[in-house]
Formats: C-alpha cells, sequence, structure tokens
C-alpha cells in the first residue's frame, strides 16, 4: 500500500525567522483582568457573545524547562464582546498537578510527549501517573464551561471567573480518570432527539485492542447515550467526524513500544512509531443504537490530526481531512523551538470518498498548501458545506509555521487569503455565524495572531465573507498568548460586571 503522495517542495524564501516563531512558546506567568482598549478598526456591534480559548500557558516550571509543548499545563483565556467592546481574561485551570508543581517549584510528573521528572530514568521508572493538563480544548455546553484533555475527565471551571470548580463526571457517567475527548462535535440537530443540538464526544483505551467509547449529551449536558467498541489494534485519535448517522474515526498506522516508557527513558509520545508500508483504516460506527455494524475501509498509509467535516452523499460518506505523509515523531533529546520546518511533512488538504457498500476508498488533494486547524460554520457540522477556513503557511509550497488565514469555496475551488507576514503567527481560526445570517459564510472569522515585533497577541477579527479587504479589527492584547490549540465561541456573554 503506498503512501499518500504528500506534495513537499521547499518553499524557497522563507516568510518568517525562526527567532521570531520562538517567541510564542515563551510562558505567561500572569492572570489578567481588563477591557482591551488599544484596538485597530473596529469591532462589529453586532459580534455578541464569548471566545474560549485553551492552550499550554507553561513552557517551564520554575525555569526547567518541559520537552513538548503539549505537555503545558493548561490555560484558558476569554475574550467577551459586548456593545462593540471586548474583554480579557486568562487564568490556568487548577489542577491537582499544576499545583503541586507550583507549590513544590519543579517538575513533579511526567508528561506524555517526553517531559521526565529530573534525576534521569531512576527517577522515572515504572512511574505511569500522568499529570492531567487540561490544555487542549475548552468548550462551554449545558451551561458548564469544561477544560478538556483527552487522557482523562475535564476540569469544570466557573465561566464568569474562570476559577476551577472540580472535575467533571456527568452524573457518575465517568469513572475517575476516564478519558472524554479534547476534540467533541457539535450537531446541529440530531435525528434522535427531534432535532435538537446534541454534543457527541469519544474516548479511546488504547492497547493491543482498542476500545472506543461514543458518548452523546442532550442541551442540558446530560449523557443520553453512550455506546463502547473494540477495535482490532493500537489506535492514536485526536479527532473524529460525525454525520446524522456516522461517527467516523482514522486509525492512523503506527505502533506503540510501552518497554522504554516503563523504563523511564522515553515519553508515552515518543514511542509512537509511524508504519510506512501499512494501511491508514478508517472505522465508521453508527449512531444509532439499533445498529451495531462496525465497518472498517483501508485507504493509503498518512497521518491525520485533525478532521474538517463529513457528509453523507447518497452512498458515500465524504470527509476533508488534514493529512501528513507520516507522523511527525517526537524525538528524544531534541528542543522543539529548533525545528527545521523544511525537513518535515506539511499538512495538506485531501478529500476522501467512503463507498460502504463496497467498502471503497477514494482520495483526492483538495490544496497542497500547507494548513492546519479547520474550522467551518458550526450549523452545517456533519451536513453538506461550501465553506472552509484554515490556518495555514503564507508560501504556497513548502512545510513552514502557520502565518495566514485561507478560504476555500470548496464548489468553485476560489481561494482567499489573509497573511500575518512576516512577524505575525497564527492559529485556529473560528468561524462566528451572524445571528441573522442568511449566508453559509455570513458572519466573522477569529483568529489570535502572535505579534513577533511586539512580543504580543492580537485578536484579529476578519469578515468570512471577503478576507481581501483585510482585518476588520485588531485588538492588541498587553502581552502574549503561548501558542494554543483548540477553542470554541458561544453566543453568550460571560464574564462580570458587564
Amino acid at each position: 500500500m503506498q503512501t499518500l503522495k504528500i506534495e513537499d517542495t521547499p518553499n524557497p524564501q522563507k516568510s518568517y525567522t525562526l527567532v521570531d516563531w520562538q517567541g510564542g512558546y515563551k510562558s505567561l506567568t500572569q492572570e489578567f483582568d481588563y477591557w482591551i482598549d488599544d484596538i485597530e478598526g473596529q469591532i462589529p456591534p453586532e459580534l455578541q457573545g464569548t471566545l474560549f480559548r485553551n492552550g499550554p500557558g507553561l513552557l517551564d516550571i520554575n525555569g526547567q524547562p518541559i520537552h513538548h509543548p503539549f505537555d503545558g499545563d493548561g490555560m484558558i483565556s476569554r475574550i467577551s464582546f459586548v456593545n462593540g467592546r471586548a474583554h480579557f481574561r486568562n487564568r490556568f485551570v487548577r489542577t491537582e498537578g499544576y499545583l503541586a508543581e507550583q507549590q513544590a517549584g519543579k517538575i513533579l510528573y511526567r508528561g506524555v510527549f517526553g517531559t521526565q521528572k529530573p534525576g534521569g530514568w531512576l527517577a522515572n521508572i515504572f512511574d505511569f501517573k500522568m499529570k492531567n493538563i487540561a490544555n487542549t480544548n475548552v468548550i462551554y455546553w449545558g451551561d458548564k464551561l469544561l477544560a478538556l484533555w483527552e487522557a482523562a475527565e475535564p476540569h469544570s471551571l466557573d465561566p464568569h471567573t474562570l476559577e476551577t470548580l472540580g472535575k467533571e463526571n456527568f452524573h457518575g457517567v465517568l469513572s475517575s480518570g476516564e478519558a472524554f475527548g479534547a476534540h467533541p462535535r457539535f450537531d446541529p440537530s440530531c435525528n434522535q432527539d427531534g432535532g435538537a443540538p446534541c454534543l457527541v464526544n469519544f474516548s479511546i483505551k488504547p492497547g493491543l485492542s482498542t476500545t472506543i467509547t461514543i458518548f452523546e449529551l442532550n442541551p442540558d449536558g446530560e449523557v443520553v447515550r453512550k455506546q463502547t467498541h473494540s477495535i482490532p489494534g493500537f489506535c492514536f485519535i485526536h479527532d473524529f467526524v460525525i454525520t446524522p448517522n456516522y461517527c467516523i474515526f482514522w486509525q492512523n498506522p503506527v505502533t506503540f513500544n510501552p518497554i522504554p516508557f516503563a523504563l523511564g527513558i522515553r515519553g508515552a509520545g515518543e514511542c509512537i512509531k509511524f508504519q510506512q508500508n501499512q494501511p491508514t483504516r478508517i472505522i465508521v460506527i453508527p449512531r444509532h443504537p439499533g445498529e451495531t455494524k462496525v465497518r472498517t475501509l483501508e485507504t493509503q498509509s498518512g497521518f491525520v490530526f485533525h478532521h474538517a467535516n463529513a457528509f453523507e452523499a447518497g452512498e458515500e460518506i465524504i470527509i476533508d481531512s488534514i493529512c501528513y505523509a507520516s507522523f511527525p515523531e517526537v524525538e528524544p533529546e531534541s528542543d522543539f523551538r529548533e525545528v527545521n520546518f523544511a525537513t518535515l511533512p506539511p499538512g495538506q488538504l485531501w478529500r476522501f470518498h467512503l463507498h460502504l457498500e463496497t467498502g471503497k476508498v477514494r482520495q483526492q488533494m483538495i490544496d497542497s498548501r500547507c494548513c492546519e486547524f479547520p474550522s467551518i460554520n458550526p450549523q452545517l457540522v456533519g451536513r453538506k458545506y461550501q465553506y472552509l477556513y484554515l490556518g495555514a503557511a503564507h508560501g504556497e509550497t513548502g512545510n513552514a509555521p502557520l502565518q495566514a488565514l485561507v478560504k476555500i469555496d470548496l464548489d468553485s475551488g476560489a481561494r482567499q487569503l489573509w497573511s500575518a507576514a512576516p512577524h505575525g503567527f497564527t492559529g485556529e481560526p473560528i468561524f462566528v455565524p451572524r445571528t441573522d445570517a442568511k449566508q453559509e459564510d455570513d458572519g466573522w472569522v477569529l483568529v489570535l495572531v502572535y505579534d513577533a515585533t511586539h512580543h504580543r497577541s492580537d485578536l484579529v477579527i476578519l469578515d468570512a465573507r471577503d478576507f481581501n479587504q483585510g482585518a476588520i479589527a485588531r485588538l492588541h492584547l498587553k502581552h502574549h498568548i503561548p501558542y494554543g490549540l483548540h477553542g470554541n465561541f458561544t453566543p453568550k456573554v460571560l464574564a462580570l460586571n458587564i
């Protein structure tokens, strides 16, 4: 089975410097609470609600560096929009591990992606206790704000103060330490609930065979459906997609050797190896409890962290995903700030056509530009859609940090690019529809941009219909926010004294 033919032509002229990019990977130790007054342009007065972001706020513990940013303690950033103004607040999630390490002033826990306790292998051998770092996503659902980390249960936060309230087990559905994924999907109209919205999420328990558990929550935050399936082989799954009738998972072709991890030599993430000669498996699980047939299809070898969307079209399921030629393995003794982008495969946008009856998979590349963090209109999750927004490299070819946003019209193939290069670095775009929107792209795209020139972050607002007019508004924060992972927007204004 051949691998996906990912284009990796190096960009002949860099749009960035490594020193500029590295500035976004410095810890932010302070917690802020202020109105944003330094603004270029104007915040649309119709933009009302709250943007939540999550990501590693600390890249070191009292000067002791962590090995990989994915091991950093979760920090929630909140920007509330009301009457043409914006208010910022950030706060670390007070997990058990965060509190213990802050009190001790040193690293006390091993990290999944290679962070080790000081003292070498003798200090780490047979220590399997991982710190719940709550750093991957943040969602507002059922009137609860939840910080998510896919290897354990969520932490519940006060949505107004961001105070950590404790772990969330959904009225006993989750046992202590049970996983609840960090990449839920929000079904805007669930067939099984009379058209009411629902949250769909999953967890995995990997091993020689992997247990996949699917949860569906109603608007009150109650788990109304739960199903569990055993899948042959080891699964490393961060994201998935849904349609009205299915949940679809990518079983990336990787293996896990636990011995170096058990002996305290390597982190768990450093023990994952990509198998280039093995196919990628696609697992299709019906959402309806009465249907139990799980289908497994195969496609060419590749690695997927994130999917854009999926929808049903006749006898096919169509899925748009960000694909890599191989898994970017975490190397021991490496420094994540010294990455050579040109040597790594870029993420690129591919479309897959799954025919469930024949088991055949067709695939085609949609865009060869290096890209990540896809975002769509939330009302079209699991449905046919036209517009896709992505974080992207400034250049058309090669691998590079994300410095731009690209809008793709999937029907016409038209592209629009907005770039923050050479000194700006983008994160995940969030599409926010207008309340009275008549068209799919009638709304705004919000994105945090690290400005290396001023070592601060900006919240940039773009008109989702037309990137070519440039930013509607740039909200200059008083500080930087370390490069984050995921977040969400709610139309509710959640902040004190507003």
